[in-house]
């Protein structure tokens, strides 16, 4: 609170003071605990521009609830899931990877017997490291060679797209032809009387 609005009305300063120090009680039986309540005075700016139709009268404090967090939409979308998984399983084997290089390390400086397993393993890890690192990579060209859209001639998405299309111009006309059949009353049928 600054030394301006201190100087205000000496009675609206100590109720306005008094409000603030104390926690506002819930009125709702759900809500446990203010943590996260703040007290607004009723003629501050941004009280004000709300709605001038809920007036009460200056130096009345009241509690704005602000939520916890504030959703966002997410800036770029979320990777396929073969993708994903590749991208877990990539970060856990380096993971482990750099836990076996370092153990190694620290095997080799205390002398231990454990140093040269553990430097021999460390070299298959990191082979295993390279290998689902470029995994990662595979699988996404994988999934966008056939399900993303690629503006190349040789698209498998483009291919698979034309033969869907194909088909579903297929089963329309037959089902067309089914339904002028059913529509004539059989007269085209031949009897097999």
């Amino acid at each position: 609170m600054g030394t301006a609005e201190r100087r205000g009305a000496p009675e609206e300063g100590v109720s306005a003071r008094g409000t603030a120090l104390r926690e506002p009680e819930a009125s709702d039986r759900d809500i446990s605990g203010n943590r996260h309540v703040t007290t607004e005075r009723r003629d501050s700016p941004s009280v004000r521009r709300e709605s001038p139709a809920r007036a009460v009268p200056a130096g009345q404090a009241r509690a704005t609830y602000r939520p916890l967090w504030v959703e966002e939409p997410a800036r770029r979308r979320r990777m396929p899931d073969p993708v994903r998984t590749a991208a877990v399983r990539a970060v856990l084997v380096i993971a482990v990877t750099l836990i076996q290089a370092m153990v190694a390390f620290l095997c080799t400086l205390a002398g231990s017997w454990l140093a040269f397993p553990m430097v021999i393993s460390s070299v298959v890890s990191t082979v295993l490291a390279t290998w689902a690192a470029l995994d990662i990579w595979v699988t996404r060209q994988v999934w966008n060679q056939r399900n993303g859209v690629v503006s190349t001639p040789s698209s498998t998405a483009r291919s698979l797209r034309r033969e869907r299309r194909k088909a579903r111009r297929q089963a329309r006309a037959t089902e067309r032809a089914h339904e002028r059949i059913r529509s004539q009353g059989g007269a085209g049928q031949l009897s097999h009387s």
